[in-house]
């Protein structure tokens, strides 16, 4: 009897474990070391991955950066959500408004629920959900601290004059003020020539890395939560020197002009592979600063991305297999646009070099969160993918939903092995595929005509999920 109250004493006194959820930008499926990845080193990654779990089947709520960081705060699919777009407040000059749609007040955050639970709470990297007005910035939003970029169409130019810490400005010496949106006609005549016309001397991401340590060092005698959110490798293509040099010449018979958006590159591949290098290595600075502050083996340490390897601003996805097998990728939701990687650490509750098929996505972290701190979540949408986590017998939910209301109009839900999709509300509603993800991964056989009670079954669930929206309305089905 003795011996049962000193250990539920022992556990009642253990120290809660901190979080550390990173998402990456634009990083696509097969673009990890873990994932398949040949041609770009993740070692850090890797390792996390080695150390802990692997999630195969892990979705983006949305397929672009708005929709599935708000999904992420609040726990809610888009058909819930009071942002589903990427809508921003003005255009790219120095005068123009700052930001994108802000997330409500009265949305309960994630940061709002670990806050309260006695966590310190920070986020370094891409905002995205407001502008520096009050009640859209983190700080408004549960966050204790924030270093980073308030809107993500500033977050285009790796070189910024500024990023914001908390409600100010801090500036950045080394760099000057440029539109990262530019085209030239004809090559420069040096790489030289290219950096200083597309750089500068402050790299954000050195920056960002740096204050995510910080903020883990600093809170090492209390429970913390850091959502690091790198702008990593999202295009304009721009890395450091030093980094782009550790890849092939060979692999760029020519330099990228900005024919396809963003901003020129001599070395696009080359550059493109540096960025997601770098990120690995703000990966694994962050983890040292981890191990030196003791709390390495206290630290619940997941790695994702918000969506699928884009497509555009000179990065090449073929070159790369950036979404391995999968189906096209950022904006739209077959399987490359919205399955990234996920890998999780969290020594002594995740076993080492494990894997999972459970289907998953970014608005079940709430729930996750809140069953690994043992608090009670906001009403939301998502399902604790703590057990699929631990090796634990995993609760697999019906169907998982997804919609999309910019570029073609999409809905489209999950039913374990098989996907039903509306590929293109704008030209037809009537339009609907169904997959067999199992055998068909790469989506290339249509089962519709074959499987009439999937297209029905997506069609219940089409019209149960969605919820109107007048400032997202979806296209195609809302007048």
């Amino acid at each position: 009897m003795v011996s049962v109250i000193a250990c539920s004493l022992a556990l009642a006194l253990q120290r809660p474990p901190n979080i550390v959820y990173i998402m990456a930008d634009d990083l696509g499926y097969g673009e990890l070391g873990c994932y398949g990845q040949q041609k770009i080193p993740t070692p850090n990654i890797d390792r996390l991955a080695k150390e802990g779990v692997k999630f195969t089947r892990f979705y983006s709520p949305s397929p672009v950066c708005a929709p599935t960081r708000y999904s992420l705060m609040t726990g809610r699919h888009q058909g819930h959500a009071n942002i589903r777009g990427n809508t921003e407040k003005g255009g790219f000059g120095p005068n123009d408004p700052e930001g994108q749609f802000p997330i409500p007040k009265t949305d309960t955050t994630i940061a709002e629920v670990l806050k309260k639970a006695g966590y310190q709470t920070g986020i370094v990297g891409k905002w995205g959900l407001g502008g520096p007005e009050p009640g859209e910035t983190p700080m408004d939003h549960g966050f204790d601290f924030f270093y980073g970029y308030l809107c993500q169409r500033r977050a285009h130019n790796y070189y910024p004059p500024y990023l914001w810490k908390n409600h100010q400005v801090d500036l950045l010496m080394g760099n000057r003020p440029f539109n990262a949106h530019q085209k030239i006609n004809a090559p420069l005549d040096s790489d030289e020539a290219y950096r200083e016309r597309f750089a500068g001397a402050d790299y954000a991401p050195e920056r960002m890395m740096e204050e995510a340590s910080k903020f883990v060092t600093r809170n090492a005698k209390r429970p913390f939560f850091l959502y690091y959110a790198p702008t990593l490798p999202h295009v304009a293509l721009q890395a450091p020197e030093a980094w782009i040099n550790k890849f092939p010449l060979e692999w760029d018979p020519k330099p990228y002009l900005g024919e396809k958006g963003y901003l020129p590159t001599p070395r696009p591949r080359a550059t493109y592979a540096a960025m997601i290098a770098y990120l690995d290595f703000t990966v694994g600075e962050i983890d040292k600063a981890l191990a030196k502050a003791g709390q390495r083996d206290n630290t619940l340490f997941i790695f994702t991305s918000d969506n699928g390897a884009t497509f555009t601003g000179g990065m090449d996805r073929a070159f790369f297999q950036s979404n391995g097998v999968l189906r096209d990728g950022k904006m739209s939701l077959y399987e490359g646009g919205i399955r990234v990687p996920l890998v999780a650490r969290w020594p002594g509750h995740i076993k080492p070099e494990t894997s999972s098929d459970h289907i998953s996505t970014g608005f079940d972290t709430m729930a996750t969160v809140a069953e690994v701190v043992g608090v009670k979540a906001p009403k939301n949408d998502g399902l604790s993918y703590l057990a699929a986590l631990t090796g634990g017998k995993q609760k697999e939910r019906e169907y998982t939903y997804f919609e999309y209301p910019e570029a073609n109009s999409q809905q489209c839900v999950l039913f374990e092995r098989y996907k039903v999709i509306r590929p293109n509300l704008k030209k037809s509603k009537d339009l609907i595929e169904v997959y067999d993800l199992t055998l068909d991964p790469s989506e290339s056989n249509d089962l519709a005509v074959s499987r009439p009670d999937l297209v029905k079954r997506g069609l219940a669930v089409f019209q149960k999920e969605h919820r109107v929206n007048k400032d997202f309305p979806l296209p195609g089905i809302d007048k």
